[in-house]
């Protein structure tokens, strides 16, 4: 068994502690094996759709983020950094505001591609990393301003509370049907991301030798960006704005799995599902008389998370 596999292994365990606990604990502490009614109806119908959507909204941040990563060859990559998330909350948000609610999740996939489609034909062009960043916090910027104005032109004080709560992100109140659409979206992101898997591993010599050696670059790009996109597209949809999960998986993994952008994908993936898991549990167990938003407690620790992965990478002259 390889480290990847064994990394994978372990993550697996964690996340499945975390989908118990996600399940047992909360303002009220309940028994999963409890028979009576309200239990079963905290249990089954509340928590387990709500820890299950964090578990497929962080597996599918954490999947995307490692894939943006082995493709830019930036370790500083993701879909948050890249604009990928803002520009799927603008999709959403316009759903939302302008009554077109069903279509959000189809808006959110659509926009997410626009912006993985302009990072990329951008930054390839570009190629350094610092490049690639500030493309993507232009294109952040430019997506929050168009959120904050869609919020602006809100029809009603209702509706502008509603947007407001939804783009902070969070999984409270999720349903079945939230878990089969992110599922949804997971699986085919997964399939096109994992078809690029040997592209991924060729890139790590080069963009020269890699197509030296029989690597089609153009095949690989086109399935990262359409992953990437449907990753975060239907997290997104699902769960509102959640970011720092597809960086701080990665590089959380990296250390068990090894640095081959293809062997990260699957632990990243089951590392970012462990993480949002926890931190759901997390903020339901905070002593606040309203509940932490799940993207505020990601934006609060990821932060400062995001600020160390950069800072050892510019002690390390922008080494990966």
């Amino acid at each position: 068994m390889n480290a990847s596999l064994r990394a994978s292994f372990v993550l697996a365990l964690i996340g499945a502690v975390a989908l118990a606990a996600g399940l047992a604990l909360g303002p009220v502490a309940t028994s999963i094996l409890a028979t009576d009614e309200t239990s079963r109806v905290i249990v089954w119908e509340i928590r387990f759709p709500r820890s299950l959507t964090a578990w497929l909204v962080g597996a599918a941040l954490g999947l995307s983020g490692a894939a943006l990563q082995g493709l830019l060859r930036n370790p500083l990559a993701d879909s948050g950094v890249l604009g990928l998330s803002g520009f799927a909350a603008l999709g959403a948000v316009i759903a939302f505001a302008f009554g077109f609610a069903a279509f959000a999740p189809l808006l959110a996939l659509l926009f997410a591609l626009l912006a993985a489609m302009l990072v990329t034909t951008l930054g390839w062009a570009a190629r350094g990393p610092a490049s690639l960043v500030l493309i993507g916090v232009g294109l952040s910027s430019f997506a929050g301003g168009l959120i904050a104005l869609a919020l602006n032109l809100a029809p009603n004080p209702g509706a502008l509370a509603d947007l407001v709560n939804w783009t902070l992100g969070s999984v409270e109140g999720r349903s079945l049907e939230h878990v089969a659409l992110v599922a949804g979206f997971l699986v085919v992101g997964a399939a096109f991301i994992f078809a690029a898997a040997r592209g991924l591993q060729a890139l790590t010599l080069g963009e020269e030798a890699a197509a030296a050696i029989g690597a089609n670059l153009t095949r690989t790009r086109t399935l990262v960006v359409l992953g990437a996109a449907a990753c975060t597209g239907g997290a997104t949809a699902v769960a509102g704005v959640i970011g720092f999960v597809g960086i701080a998986a990665p590089h959380l993994v990296r250390a068990l799995a090894g640095h081959d952008p293809a062997r990260l994908l699957l632990p990243s993936a089951l590392a970012g599902g462990a993480m949002l898991v926890c931190a759901d549990v997390a903020v339901r167990l905070l002593p606040t008389d309203t509940e932490l938003k799940l993207g505020v407690a990601a934006a609060l620790i990821g932060g400062p998370v995001f600020a160390l992965i950069a800072a050892r990478l510019a002690s390390r002259g922008g080494d990966a």
